[in-house]
């Protein structure tokens, strides 16, 4: 089973991933923003496509290990499509879910996190294109749950 975990920076992704896989026995979470981290010199836009091939294999090689993977990542549609044609070849079920807090609500800061300017105009940009609204995969509306919460209703909605 793959699990990739949608939204916007600030959204919860990474704290709802790292709860999963606490909930989920052998799985891997496999952090997109942390290969990106490997070249982060690079601008976004040239980035995305080799952070996202890079992601895809590592995913691939746990599956061979009989794993499941957790990935927490914001995905477009294009992105949406690239990862499922990468991932077709597997015998796998692969889950999206988008966090989608209020707007109002993710632009606050959160937890011990601080929310930077350039991070703020992200945020905005996600969700002028619609990352927290996508046309796949179960849209959670995160903005009033506790991470433990979420983390149920995932689990619920793949029937764990």
């Amino acid at each position: 089973m793959i699990i990739f975990i949608n939204g916007s920076i600030n959204s919860g992704k990474s704290t709802i991933g790292k709860l999963l896989i606490k909930s989920l026995p052998n799985t891997a979470l496999v952090e997109f923003d942390s290969i990106r981290a490997m070249f982060e010199w690079m601008p976004l836009e040239k980035a995305i496509s080799i952070t996202i091939d890079l992601g895809i294999n590592l995913i691939k090689d746990f599956v061979k290990h009989n794993m499941s993977v957790v990935v927490p990542y914001p995905t477009s549609e294009q992105g949406y499509k690239l990862i499922t044609e990468r991932l077709s070849d597997l015998n796998q079920k692969i889950y999206f879910f988008t966090l989608a807090p209020k707007l109002e609500e993710i632009l606050k800061d959160r937890g011990t996190r601080k929310l930077n300017e350039w991070e703020e105009g992200r945020i905005k940009h996600h969700y002028n294109i619609g990352i927290h609204n996508p046309s796949f995969g179960i849209i959670v509306d995160n903005t009033k749950q506790t991470p433990e919460e979420t983390v149920k209703e995932i689990l619920t909605k793949i029937n764990i």
